[in-house]
């Protein structure tokens, strides 16, 4: 199963549970119970000039990505002002209050496991009464030991020339570690975003950039998957065969098992924000089409199956051509 929708801020609207506990805010869900998910939500928020949103907790955790603009978030004692680039991971159950700056915020959200919806028998998002305190605020500071749920996207960071340098100690980006190392392969470099270093326990949030000719084979994985693209036009194979062609804007997301491909056929990079719920296991998080064919012409070349065949007894154990 999979989805394909695009984003669309004239689509955003105050959802009914939010419209007596925010003041100019805005959503546009889309991925979801609604479009077969049973892992996650992906939506874009959007808070006017001056918006806020009440203290919250939620029976889910959540990462905001910021595409634009200024929002403040509140929680557990500190009051960061996140920018563009900039990507928090709020827990389960932990209460928190958003609020924009003088031109806004824009962001897109991930929640895990999937968001209920209107109806349901029961809740998964509290409104708490009163304010939150943490200080003035503040903006992401990611050589701060204290630094638990946050994190900043330098996009030069994806340079494999620039990562083969030794990088100055002083320098005000993320403390270089195997924690927060570029995973390069065949042309495409993973930078993760949220994960369990930021206290992520339910999903993955990360950066996906490929060269030109890169390619990702057809496979599948044991969780969903789900697809922002930013840059540049990507084409794409899901579902045993149906091509897709992608521009920034667009969204993809693929259920478990629903196999899927990626192709960079132009000559400039790609790029995409992808998300993973529930977190990929420790091992066999990738089942590749071409592996298990392989395996099929190894071990099977020549059998031919009879189903109207006797059923085999113990003597013909073994029996099978080679």
């Amino acid at each position: 199963m999979y989805h394909v929708t695009r984003m669309d801020d004239g689509l955003a609207v105050t959802p009914s549970d939010y419209a007596e506990h925010s003041t100019g805010f805005r959503r546009q869900d889309l991925i979801g119970r609604e479009t077969g998910s049973h892992h996650m939500t992906m939506s874009t928020g959007i808070l006017d000039p001056g918006g806020a949103i009440a203290v919250t907790v939620h029976s889910y955790e959540k990462s905001l990505w910021i595409w634009s603009g200024e929002l403040t978030l509140t929680m557990l004692g500190q009051r960061l002002t996140l920018q563009a680039d900039d990507c928090a991971l709020v827990p389960v159950a932990v209460a928190h209050q958003l609020t924009a700056g003088r031109g806004g915020a824009r962001w897109l959200e991930t929640s895990a496991p999937v968001r209920l919806l209107p109806g349901d028998h029961r809740r998964d998002t509290f409104f708490v009464p009163g304010e939150l305190t943490g200080g003035e605020p503040g903006g992401v500071d990611l050589r701060d030991p204290r630094n638990r749920h946050f994190f900043r996207f330098d996009s030069g960071s994806m340079d494999l020339r620039r990562l083969a340098r030794g990088s100055d100690p002083n320098a005000p980006e993320v403390s270089a570690s195997m924690a927060t190392a570029l995973l390069a392969y065949s042309g495409i470099g993973i930078r993760m975003l949220a994960d369990q270093r930021v206290g992520a326990q339910l999903h993955t949030m990360f950066m996906v950039e490929y060269q030109p000719t890169a390619v990702a084979h057809p496979h599948d994985h044991p969780f969903e998957e789900a697809y922002v693209f930013t840059e540049g036009r990507t084409e794409a194979v899901v579902a045993g065969g149906v091509e897709l062609s992608f521009q920034p804007g667009d969204v993809l997301w693929t259920g478990s098992g629903c196999d899927h491909a990626f192709y960079n056929r132009t000559d400039g990079r790609t790029r995409w924000i992808e998300t993973q719920s529930p977190q990929p296991p420790a091992q066999h998080s990738y089942r590749f089409n071409r592996d298990w064919e392989y395996l099929d012409q190894k071990l099977c070349a020549g059998v031919r199956v009879d189903p109207r065949a006797a059923e085999v007894g113990p003597d013909d154990i073994g029996t099978a051509p080679r």
